[in-house]
C-alpha cells in the first residue's frame, strides 16, 4: 500500500513535525466527507461525528476497520442515546433501571417492579435532552398502558422515581471538574432548561472517584455528568454526555472550548 501523508490541522497540533508519514488524520466533519471509505487501520478520525438520527452504524464500521476515533465511538453513541448509556451503565444507574424494546420486555418489567413493590417511575425516551423526554408515571401498569395503545414509542428507560433527590452537574474537562447543584422546587425535573437554579457544589473523594469509574467504562474523555443523591446519600449516575449546556457553570464558553480541545489533542499526541 503506498504511503499517506499526514493531514493535521493547526486547530490541534499547530505546525508540529510528525514522523508518521502512513496514517490520515482527520479533524473535521468537513474533511471526512468524501473519505469515509478510503481511510482505514491506523487512520484518526479526531472530532465528533455529525451523525443523522440511526446513522450511528458508521461508528461500528469505523471501529472494525481499525480507525482511532477521538472521542471514542462509545463515548459518541453512548451521548446520543439514552437506551444505550443504560445498557452499558446500569450498575452504576438506580437499581432496577430497565431499558424497553418492545411490549414483551415491558410486560416482564412489570412482574419486576411488583416483584419489588416499585410504585411512581420515571421514563426517559431515547433521544431528547434537557429533560424534555423525562416523564413521570404513577406505577408502571400506566406506562403499559400507553404503550400497548401505541401511545409510547420503543425504545425508552424505565427507572424507579425517587423523591426528594439532589440534582448534581459535574463538569470534567482533563484535570479541571466543576460541579454544580440544579434545584427546581416546582418541577421534579431539575435542568435550568425547565426552570431550575444552580449553585456550586463540592465533590467528595468517593464521588470524584465515581464519576472516573463511569468514565473510563464508557471510554469518555471528558463529560457532563448528572449524579442523584438520594436521602440515604446513595450515588447514581442519571447521565452522560460529552457536551451539553454550561448554563449555570462558573466556567465560560471560550475557556471551555480551550480545555475539550487541550484534552484532544493530548489523546491525538498519544497516538502517534
Amino acid at each position: 500500500m503506498p504511503e499517506r501523508p499526514v493531514q493535521v490541522p493547526s486547530t490541534l497540533l499547530g505546525n508540529a513535525l510528525l514522523n508518521s508519514t502512513s496514517r490520515r488524520i482527520i479533524t473535521s466533519n468537513q474533511d471526512l466527507q468524501g473519505q469515509q471509505h478510503k481511510i482505514g487501520s491506523g487512520d484518526i478520525i479526531a472530532c465528533r461525528l455529525r451523525m443523522k438520527y440511526e446513522e450511528e452504524h458508521i461508528l461500528l464500521d469505523f471501529v472494525e476497520r481499525g480507525v482511532h476515533l477521538i472521542p471514542s465511538a462509545t463515548s459518541q453513541f453512548a451521548s446520543r442515546s439514552k437506551t444505550f448509556q443504560a445498557r452499558i451503565l446500569a450498575s452504576f444507574m438506580i437499581p432496577d433501571t430497565v431499558v424497553i424494546y418492545d411490549i414483551h420486555g415491558l410486560l416482564e418489567t412489570v412482574s419486576l417492579y411488583g416483584h419489588h413493590g416499585i410504585g411512581k417511575v420515571v421514563l426517559k425516551h431515547d433521544r431528547k435532552n434537557a429533560g424534555l423526554g423525562i416523564h413521570l408515571f404513577q406505577d408502571i401498569e400506566d406506562v403499559y398502558t400507553q404503550a400497548a395503545n401505541g401511545v409510547l414509542p420503543y425504545p425508552f428507560v424505565l427507572q424507579p422515581f425517587i423523591n426528594n433527590s439532589r440534582d448534581i452537574r459535574i463538569i470534567i474537562l482533563g484535570d479541571y471538574t466543576e460541579a454544580y447543584e440544579r434545584h427546581n422546587p416546582d418541577n421534579f425535573r431539575n435542568n435550568l432548561h425547565c426552570g431550575g437554579n444552580a449553585e456550586p457544589f463540592i465533590l467528595n473523594e468517593e464521588q470524584h472517584k465515581f464519576c472516573q469509574e463511569i468514565m473510563e467504562r464508557a471510554r469518555f474523555p471528558y463529560g457532563h455528568l448528572d449524579l442523584m443523591i438520594t436521602e440515604s446519600n446513595k450515588t447514581y449516575l442519571a447521565e452522560i454526555n460529552l457536551r451539553g449546556g454550561i448554563k449555570g457553570a462558573a466556567i465560560d464558553p471560550g475557556s471551555y472550548q480551550k480545555k475539550v480541545l487541550a484534552v484532544e489533542e493530548k489523546l491525538l499526541r498519544a497516538m502517534l
